[in-house]
């Protein structure tokens, strides 16, 4: 089944009625098409029967052709030989302007990274002012040299001469559409594009990319799917626990479990994270989409009634756990998604916060207890789901995992267990607690609950594991696997910020989103104009355009673990800092405090300053600069020693400096 509304060879399109071809369109449409559409349609359909008569028998033509990751339809694909081109109409536009650039290469881009039979093909993003003066064509190849050129610029006049320029690029040979157009779609969305795909009503096989060697998602979400099942049947409870290298998608399976059952009768469910960016950028992100879709669907929706719509379904698990304090009925869902579960407080951090800010100097429950306890209410049945990720712990007061199966164990040897076998990892800290409840008879096992293959990186699915093996200080592995890495997803050394800035901006394409992350304890990156006490607002950074200097695109303000932990960039640079540097062969762990830095001795604390560095390093979709500055004889809190170890061990796994040979 053809993606776009209207499909046909170039010789049929240009023998069809233009009323025939604008019917077909009109039909095909999801909303009602307004007459400024059909005038578009019209001159689309005008032009390109002149421009395309050259090539009758060259290729096919494709009219509103879906882009499901952006949930955007490409005005007109047109494949002329080996030769795609992605067209992008401004029907009596004068101008070319930056957004409709970016478009029309995210167009291209998506179709080069995601469309199966488009990955070898060479494609041309053009974009077309119908009543531009006419500009020079200029056929570019951009950074990445991957097969998809810089945009080109047309006017109604000029689009034959731009065409005909392309084609003298293309390779020999004929491509067949048919086998382009049956190539299966499959897409990394970041967990925004998902989280708004997955909210509008698509399922995430539609939004993921699978193959016969990636664990699939869809596995995961039916192993969560027949636990709910069963406790509904059965009326039980029990508390799933997902586990996955960073980036594999434990976010998107716990979404469309919560998407799935958001609005079915009393299967309400709720979407928890406790990591306030996160809740507050899925908010901003899914009340703007709804509002654009029902825009276009002809309806009005204001935007407060999107965000109260999207703020009952996602939530910050800290305003879910104080709303149950205040009632003490059941939740109105029967399924709670809870991610980032290892980061729920500790029976220490959560007495504390309860007696200071609440006024309950009796309250003796950790997070893990109390929010299981609100789901116990039920009295029929619940389902809990714990997406948990490995060696993600960043703040004093986390509990991990083990205090959620210590609460099951303690509180509510009833509920059933079920469990990833990959939650014995080390990384996860829970191998003593699981083995405390062998004799525990509801405890399941099943693998389906781990998700082994990081997506967030559709250039190179290794990357977690790369950055474990550098955290690890393990040279030789690290050098291994960074051979097998490099070609598809660029890791560069640097000691400029300047430079890493841009490098940044001459990898990134369209909109994709690039920014500088820092750790929080960097406190001696204030010469380079980098303030970790003055930390990006997630909402700007992650979702305004390049024109907002709050944006992450303007590189002024940087975010660290704490802002993106959870979310991702296309392209990143790490700036290191003294607060994690190598001495010898080991790592030295240091906090800046007054006017020097004093060593970390506390274990909790070293383990939150590898795991900060674990996550900055982990949020790139396409690639990264790692910048270690190089310190300042004249400024003992910046003394170079503090930097050079670290630069020179980066450096010997093969890292490229860039700006040498």
């Amino acid at each position: 089944m053809s993606r776009a509304y209207y499909s046909a060879s170039i010789e049929h399109f240009l023998v069809e009625d233009a009323d025939n071809i604008l019917g077909a369109l009109t039909r095909a449409s999801e909303f009602p098409v307004e007459a400024t559409q059909r005038h578009a349609w019209d001159e689309q359909i005008r032009i390109l029967k002149s421009v395309l008569s050259p090539y009758s028998r060259a290729g096919n033509v494709y009219f509103e052709y879906a882009v499901p990751r952006l949930g955007r339809r490409i005005d007109v694909v047109v494949i002329i030989r080996t030769m795609l081109y992605v067209l992008e109409f401004k029907v009596g536009e004068d101008r070319f302007s930056s957004h409709a650039r970016d478009q029309v290469w995210d167009y291209a881009m998506d179709l080069k990274n995601f469309h199966e039979t488009s990955h070898d093909l060479v494609l041309t993003p053009v974009l077309i002012a119908t009543r531009a003066p006419d500009p020079a064509i200029r056929i570019e190849k951009s950074a990445m040299d991957d097969g998809v050129f810089r945009p080109v610029y047309a006017s109604e006049a000029s689009l034959p001469s731009a065409i005909r320029e392309v084609l003298n690029w293309a390779p020999a040979g004929v491509l067949l559409a048919e086998e382009w157009d049956g190539g299966r779609y499959k897409p990394t969305p970041t967990i925004i594009e998902a989280a708004m795909a997955l909210y509008a009503g698509h399922g995430v096989a539609e939004i993921s990319r699978h193959g016969a060697g990636d664990k699939n998602l869809t596995d995961t979400t039916s192993a969560i799917e027949d636990v709910v099942a069963e406790c509904q049947a059965q009326r039980k409870k029990a508390i799933c626990f997902v586990t996955g290298v960073p980036g594999a998608g434990k976010t998107l399976v716990g979404l469309n479990v919560a998407t799935k059952h958001a609005t079915a009768g009393e299967l309400h469910s709720v979407f928890l994270s406790g990591n306030g960016p996160l809740v507050a950028v899925m908010q901003e992100a899914l009340a703007r989409d709804q509002v654009r879709r029902d825009k276009e669907a002809g309806r009005k929706l204001r935007k407060g009634q999107a965000t109260s719509r999207v703020k009952a379904f996602v939530q910050n698990v800290h305003h879910f756990r104080d709303e149950y304090l205040k009632d003490e009925g059941p939740p109105s869902d029967h399924i709670a998604v809870f991610d980032e579960a290892q980061r729920a407080w500790n029976l220490q951090q959560t007495s504390a916060f309860m007696r200071r800010k609440k006024n309950r100097p009796d309250f003796a429950m950790s997070e893990p207890q109390f929010l299981i306890s609100c789901m116990n209410r039920h009295s029929d049945w619940a389902v809990i789901v714990c997406l948990v990720g490995g060696g993600q712990e960043i703040n004093t007061g986390e509990a991990g995992i083990s205090e959620w199966l210590d609460a099951v164990q303690r509180s509510f040897p009833e509920w059933e267990i079920h469990i990833s076998p990959e939650l014995r990892d080390s990384e996860y800290g829970a191998a003593a607690m699981i083995e405390n409840l062998s004799h525990h008879s509801h405890v399941r096992a099943n693998p389906d609950l781990h998700l082994s293959v990081a997506m967030r990186s559709f250039r190179a699915e290794h990357v977690s594991t790369l950055v474990k093996r550098i955290l690890d200080l393990d040279a030789p592995g690290a050098k291994e696997l960074l051979a097998q890495v490099s070609d598809q997803y660029p890791i560069v050394l640097s000691r400029n910020v300047q430079q890493a800035k841009d490098w940044l901006r001459q990898q990134a394409r369209g909109t994709e989103r690039y920014g500088i992350v820092v750790s929080s304890q960097a406190y001696r990156l204030r010469p380079h104009a980098i303030h970790v006490k003055a930390p990006a607002d997630p909402v700007h950074w992650f979702l305004h355009d390049k024109d907002d200097v709050r944006s992450s695109y303007y590189l002024e303000d940087v975010a660290t673990e704490f802002q993106v932990q959870g979310l991702e960039l296309d392209w990143s640079a790490v700036v290191w800092d003294g607060d994690l540097r190598l001495a010898g062969k080991e790592w030295g762990h240091f906090s800046f405090v007054g006017t020097r830095w004093q060593r970390v001795n506390a274990a909790d604390r070293k383990t939150y300053l590898k795991n900060a560095y674990r996550v900055l390093l982990t949020r790139a979709r396409q690639g990264m600069v790692i910048v270690v500055p190089e310190g300042d004889t004249s400024d003992p809190t910046r003394n170079p020693a503090y930097y050079d170890e670290t630069f020179t061990y980066l450096e010997s796994i093969g890292l490229p400096v860039l700006g040498t040979n």
